[in-house]
């Protein structure tokens, strides 16, 4: 199974300069719990933007050009090589998605209500094409500053 996990602002911003332009826990928590335990898969600008392989997570960076002598990090160079893999989170960064959403079973959005200026964006899907399967609103509290939601899509299958 294929799953975009991702969250994004109006006008579906992920990120700006190589950061996500907000700070919101609760989303981080979600991030967390859903994929922990998964294997995870991501762009060299995403991994390079994070640092370290995340922990408790089989950590994997699609690449063409570099090679990562990184403990923790799998190199993968082709979309082949990553459905090879099985189950799969697609974490970005805005190529990543754009590469894996028309193969995607599963979408894990965090909608944030925010404003926000951005140079990555998650990229227009068809809603139609899913269907519904969870939402719940998240945590607003002194932390968590933006009113935001979770949602879980699946793909919607000819019968």
């Amino acid at each position: 199974m294929i799953s975009l996990i991702a969250a994004y602002a109006h006008g579906r911003v992920i990120g700006k300069q190589g950061t996500i332009p907000w700070h919101l826990p609760d989303d981080m928590q979600y991030f967390k719990r859903t994929t922990s335990g998964h294997t995870i898969v991501m762009g060299y600008t995403t991994f390079a933007s994070l640092g370290r392989p995340l922990p408790k997570r089989r950590n994997v960076v699609l690449t063409r050009r570099h090679t990562l002598e990184q403990p923790g990090i799998e190199v993968a160079h082709s979309i082949e090589d990553v459905l090879s893999l099985g189950d799969v989170f697609i974490i970005g960064g805005e190529e990543v998605y754009r590469q894996f959403l028309p193969l995607a079973d599963r979408l894990y959005i965090t909608e944030i209500e925010l404003d926000v200026e951005g140079d990555r964006f998650f990229p227009a899907w068809d809603q139609q094409s899913f269907t519904l399967r969870a939402s719940q609103e998240g945590l607003v509290d002194e932390k968590n500053p933006f009113p935001h939601t979770f949602f879980v899509y699946e793909r919607k299958r000819p019968s």
